[in-house]
């Protein structure tokens, strides 16, 4: 089949979207740019699309099916968004990739698709189902109703074997319930698709966690899961089902979530680097289009369209499509840091999900409301999210956002801990703007106790309290395998967020006397040119970075301070510097207590730490004056740690 010529990129419009210039039209274009990019490397039956990379570990031809389903869920949301109209033939070539791909299931050829296993069993199969499914009920008059009888059959017995497999553990248990969805949508429901709904629904209501957020299976997995997947498929399958009562009880949900997940989108259209499978980058705008879509969500069309537009722009802007318009594999450019073992040339593609606000007719006010600004734009805020142990930060003025994390790690309930842990759960924080380094590196946002001369990882974080501002956690400090252990010793965290500032207390228990500790801060992606001398550092340090400035100081317990470099980098660029303070635990109560203020701004000349705050210990108790006159004492008394600020005087704290 002829190759698609690349469209042409719209003008920008900068009336109706003076914040990022894009429209519908720019969507569009950008798939169809992204299609014709991918098409180019399907094979001639069109069953597979063998993208250009590193095979993951399921393989070179699970990985043809992944790039055909993620793809062709692509081509769906943009065809049914036009209500048909596919002037470029994708679909064409989609239905006859369908054809090939389940004529002869499992056979070792150059087309046919791989059989759906188990999961850990030829199990990604079951992944890509889930998109096939769901293509295939967006186009159901062109590609479905189209096939001869004996396609639809075996196509139908390629999708039951997400029904009659075992799913992973998590959000996989919705592959199946939308595999399910689209067999009943076409009149090929029975007792099979009725369970793999029932139980997907039973196992989600379990998940939920409250104020939005489902974990993702057992355990205290939060991430970008939540939005693209976990809120996705059910929510989607009640909408295109018509179940109102089914959205009703899913909804709200949603429209919670997307009140504190929206801040997590920064100024510049960046979502929060947290979580794993940032490859999918601009998926993480799917919850957001899906509230408009359902009607379950607390934006103005605006404010969407703002979210979505940016979040795709940002990416756009920063290389994200390689020249030849293939998504690549990791954040702006390649990243393998960003990568885990299961992603390969075609996973990306996940990406596609962004653009379900496709399927909202040209006409709605998502597409002709003027851009408003995005809710990090709006006035300072800190919002505690206790129930996944989030709390969220965020400053008008340079638009950027920070999570703090006192609640998700991603780690099975019968698995054991082991150091380092994933970077992408196991930092204190995360931003907008800045990427955890890797593991092999000195970690970024971290605490540390040090024995034999290696250091502790943070892996199972505990919640022990929460207020408006503020979140608490603790964590049992775990050393690499054949290294020391502190048995029966703990630590406590607590991050208060004011204004651009980070307040951050840290106590040991059961840690011996003599115990060195490590606290590092925001880690920036700049040159070896940036990192200051030894001779030069002071109690405060400071790091500029192209796009932000991380600042760290010590307000009690620390005794040293120094810059680390980071040679892998982050996904934000190849190499980066960490900061970094040091302590070390005494035994009197005060000395097993430390405290430190930090921040990461993108305001140009941030003022300096020093003056903004002092702390003194006396027990277990820090009070901490600000200066604007607020004072915030932090008890860390036998019943968990208890926060109260006293702001009678108090003015902006930024």
């Amino acid at each position: 089949m002829p190759e698609h010529p690349r469209p042409t990129a719209p003008e920008e419009d900068r009336t109706l979207s003076p914040h990022t210039g894009c429209t519908r039209a720019h969507w569009e274009a950008t798939a169809d740019r992204m299609l014709a990019a991918a098409l180019r490397y399907a094979t001639p039956g069109q069953a597979l699309i063998d993208l250009p990379g590193p095979p993951s570990k399921s393989g070179v031809r699970s990985d043809g099916l992944e790039g055909f389903a993620r793809t062709f869920l692509l081509a769906a949301l943009r065809t049914a968004g036009a209500s048909g109209k596919d002037p470029h033939g994708f679909l064409e070539r989609y239905n006859s990739g369908i054809a090939r791909g389940t004529r002869t299931p499992g056979r070792d050829d150059a087309e046919s698709w791989p059989v759906i296993g188990h999961h850990g069993i030829h199990g990604q199969p079951m992944v890509e189902s889930a998109s096939v499914a769901l293509a295939l009920r967006l186009t159901t008059p062109w590609t479905w109703d189209t096939m001869p009888a004996a396609d639809q059959d075996r196509l139908e017995q390629w999708l039951r074997g997400a029904l009659r497999h075992t799913p992973a553990p998590n959000n996989w248990y919705l592959f199946p319930l939308t595999v399910a969805g689209f067999l009943e949508s076409v009149g090929r429901g029975d007792a099979e698709t009725r369970r793999g709904i029932e139980r997907g629904l039973d196992l989600l209501d379990g998940w939920y966690q409250g104020q939005g957020w489902y974990s993702d299976g057992d355990g205290r997995s939060f991430d970008h899961y939540n939005g693209w997947a976990l809120h996705l498929y059910p929510m989607l399958h009640a909408h295109l089902a018509g179940d109102r009562a089914l959205l009703d009880h899913l909804g709200p949900r949603l429209r919670e979530f997307l009140d504190g997940f929206t801040l997590l989108f920064d100024a510049n259209g960046a979502p929060i680097h947290h979580g794993r499978s940032l490859a999918y980058r601009f998926a993480a705008g799917a919850s957001v289009a899906l509230g408009a879509l359902t009607g379950m969500t607390p934006l103005a069309p605006g404010v969407t369209r703002r979210v979505l537009s940016g979040a795709l722009r940002h990416f756009l802007d920063r290389g994200a499509l390689t020249a030849d318009g293939v998504l690549s594999l990791g954040w702006y450019g390649p990243h393998e840091a960003t990568l885990q073992r299961y992603s390969g040339p075609g996973s990306p593609y996940w990406a596609s999900k962004g653009f379900l606000a496709l399927l909202l007719p040209p006409g709605d006010p998502v597409w002709t409301a003027t851009e408003e600004k995005a809710p990090a734009e709006g006035p300072d805020r800190a919002l505690a999210l206790r129930a996944p142990g989030l709390l969220i930060q965020t400053t008008g003025r340079d638009g950027l956002a920070r999570l703090h994390n006192h609640g998700s790690y991603k780690l099975d309930s019968r698995e054991p801990e082991r150091a380092p842990g994933n970077p992408l759960y196991a930092r204190l924080a995360y931003s907008t703007r800045t990427g955890p380094t890797s593991a092999a590196n000195t970690p970024d946002n971290h605490i540390a106790l040090q024995a034999r001369g290696t250091r502790s990882a943070r892996v199972r974080i505990n919640p022990l309290a929460a207020g408006p501002d503020w979140l608490a956690s603790s964590h049992r400090p775990v050393f690499p395998e054949g290294g020391p252990v502190l048995p029966s010793a703990r630590i406590e965290s607590l991050t208060l967020a004011r204004g651009r500032f980070e307040l951050r207390v840290h106590r040991t228990v059961g840690v011996p006397a003599g115990t060195p500790i490590h606290h590092s801060g925001w880690a920036v992606a700049a040159s070896p040119e940036a990192a200051p001398a030894e001779a030069e550092q002071r109690a405060e340090i400071r790091l500029d970075g192209p796009e932000v400035t991380s600042q760290l100081l010590g307000l009690y317990g620390w005794q040293t301070q120094r810059t680390v470099r980071a040679p892998q980098g982050t996904a934000y660029g190849p190499w980066a510097l960490v900061p970094e303070l040091t302590g070390t635990v005494e035994e009197n109560p005060a000395g097993t207590v430390f405290a430190a203020l930090a921040s990461l701004t993108g305001e140009p000349g941030a003022s300096r730490l020093a003056g903004q705050a002092t702390a003194e210990v006396s027990g277990l108790t820090v009070t901490v004056r600000w200066a604007d006159g607020a004072r915030t004492v932090v008890d860390f008394g036998d019943g968990g740690p208890t926060v109260t600020t006293d702001r009678t005087a108090a003015g902006d704290p930024a």
